[in-house]
């Protein structure tokens, strides 16, 4: 802001000190590195905050379109990087104020009527939030599409080994093994939406933490902001971090669940189990191994998870001791959630182009799950069909399967030559007949398939 005596550049809070401030105290408190992002979010609530004061009788007609069009002239400025920050600029709202006041003059000065920074502040988040969260959700859905498409493509001849304790347990469906992915997605698109539409509240009108004496019309401005509604309380609008915290958690499970994926991708990927194969545009080479072919997004994938967890963690840590109203303490608000968001839809869209162009090995994939041990748990259920109890029918199994390891026999031998068993459950060892088996609803099988793939499809389809 300019000072009218000394005609140079002042701080907008500087009449309360005699002295300016400390170099120090500049470096460690200015914030605008990381809130200058948020320039188009304060731009348009400012817009909104000037339109009501000239409702409410604060602002001439002339007043209103002057600052209107000051702002207009700063977003131009910003668009085509030639707008000029001073040193005095703490965050990127004294900035545009500064700038506004600079080609407004008086009227530019009462820009910040019956405002704050902290209602200001919290409005521009809230409104970046509102719009950026979407397009973690869009980035959320464009993978679960993938994943839909390559299962439907997958059919019912590919299957592969389904792991407990990273132990071949059971053949699963590749249909299946990706569609658990998906539903995970779903969750994390569900707890996203959830959490957004708490944010979707105005808080402009709080003021500092109590409101004004002015009469301002917060209802109006967050019709105006097309918030769901405006705030209940000033002291909880302008101190309510909750929003920042909830959608920094749904990002941080989202980056769980891309971890997970990520680290089947780097295991089904290697030579051990080769059940996968990168294309050539989603993997790295080595710059001393010629004959590799590394799985860097789904590594970074995880890597990256853990600062997402960080972030979080340090974000709650900054919240948890805060006593009302507003503390500088929020400041540190916005570095984690805009790192943790960047992270995972820079994440998803890799990991969407990876799952896109994976190829799977389909040989490789059936003959781990054709092993004869992964159909104990049928074999078990054969006994129990015909009314053996299941904890006698899992010892007699266990009691096969540890023979055939023992003595180094076919286990189809003993299952052969077992008279509680026979040449009837010999058919369960053929391959492919234990992933058949699997028919109970949201199970592994071909019977159970169509209808998880169904409804799948129809979450996606009412999505468009």
């Amino acid at each position: 802001m300019v000072d009218g005596t000394a005609g140079e550049a002042r701080h907008l809070w500087h009449g309360r000190f005699a002295a300016g401030p400390a170099e120090a105290l500049l470096a460690f408190t200015a914030s605008l590195d990381v809130d200058r992002r948020l320039a188009a979010d304060d731009l348009t609530g400012s817009r909104a905050h000037v339109r009501m004061l000239g409702r409410a009788g604060l602002l001439a007609d002339a007043e209103v379109q002057a600052v209107l069009g000051a702002l207009d002239v700063v977003e131009s400025e910003m668009a085509a990087g030639t707008f000029t920050f001073v040193p005095t600029d703490e965050d990127i709202h004294t900035a545009i104020e500064r700038r506004v006041t600079e080609i407004a003059g008086d009227a530019g000065a009462k820009l910040h009527t019956g405002r704050s920074r902290n209602d200001q502040v919290a409005t521009a988040l809230r409104l970046f939030t509102r719009r950026e969260g979407r397009v973690v959700v869009d980035a959320v859905v464009g993978l679960q599409r993938v994943l839909v498409e390559r299962a439907a493509d997958a059919g019912l001849d590919a299957y592969l080994p389904g792991y407990t304790h990273l132990q071949r347990a059971q053949p699963v469906l590749l249909a299946h093994h990706l569609l658990a992915h998906f539903w995970a997605l779903t969750r994390d698109v569900g707890r996203l939406e959830d959490a957004l539409a708490r944010a979707d509240v105005s808080v402009l009108g709080a003021g500092a933490l109590a409101g004004s004496s002015l009469p301002l019309d917060p209802d109006g401005t967050a019709a105006d902001l097309g918030f769901g509604s405006r705030f209940a309380n000033s002291l909880d609008a302008v101190s309510d971090r909750d929003f920042v915290a909830e959608i920094t958690f749904a990002l941080t499970l989202v980056m769980v669940h891309l971890s997970r994926l990520g680290e089947e991708i780097v295991l089904f990927t290697s030579e051990e189990f080769g059940f996968w194969r990168l294309a050539d545009e989603y993997s790295t080479g080595s710059s001393m191994l010629p004959q590799k072919k590394n799985p860097d997004i789904a590594e970074l994938a995880r890597g990256k998870a853990g600062r997402v967890i960080g972030n979080l963690t340090g974000l709650l840590a900054t919240l948890k001791g805060l006593p009302l109203a507003y503390n500088r303490d929020l400041q540190e608000d916005k570095e984690p959630f805009f790192d943790s968001l960047d992270t995972t839809v820079l994440a998803l869209l890799a990991l969407t182009g990876l799952m896109e162009t994976v190829t799977f090995d389909l040989d490789r994939m059936r003959a781990a799950a054709d092993v004869p041990a992964a159909s104990a748990t049928d074999l078990a259920e054969w006994l129990v069909a015909r009314g053996t109890p299941f904890r006698e029918a899992h010892a007699v199994v266990g009691s096969i399967v540890r023979q055939a390891a023992e003595r180094g026999l076919p286990l189809d031998e003993l299952v052969m030559t077992d008279p509680r068993l026979g040449p009837d459950a010999l058919a369960l060892l053929e391959p492919g007949q234990a992933v058949k088996r699997r028919s109970t609803p949201g199970g592994a099988g071909p019977e159970a398939i169509g209808p998880q793939l169904a409804a799948a499809q129809a979450w996606l389809a009412a999505r468009t």
